[in-house]
């Protein structure tokens, strides 16, 4: 699948699931990007949720946990702090 159409269909699960990740705990916001391995980018397109603040997951609340995928789309979990507009 080309760049376009994956970007296009990552969109509408985004779209479809983003109440359900906006409401967990410290996250602070959902996009479309690349998944990052030690902080760089990879090749694999993925959705991102963006978080105050990332904590191991033995810290969290099994509720807390966001989850590895949707839909068969990857989720990566992104350290971002508060947005200040």
């Amino acid at each position: 699948m080309d760049i376009t159409k994956r970007a296009a269909a990552i969109a509408e699960v985004q779209a479809k699931y983003d109440d359900y990740l906006m409401s967990f705990p410290n996250v602070i916001g959902t996009g479309i990007g690349y998944r990052q391995i030690n902080r760089q980018p990879s090749e694999e397109l993925c959705l991102v949720v963006m978080v105050s603040r990332k904590l191991a997951p033995a810290k969290l609340p099994s509720e807390a946990l966001l989850p590895d995928e949707v839909e068969n789309v990857p989720i990566d979990v992104v350290e971002t702090g508060a947005f200040v507009i």
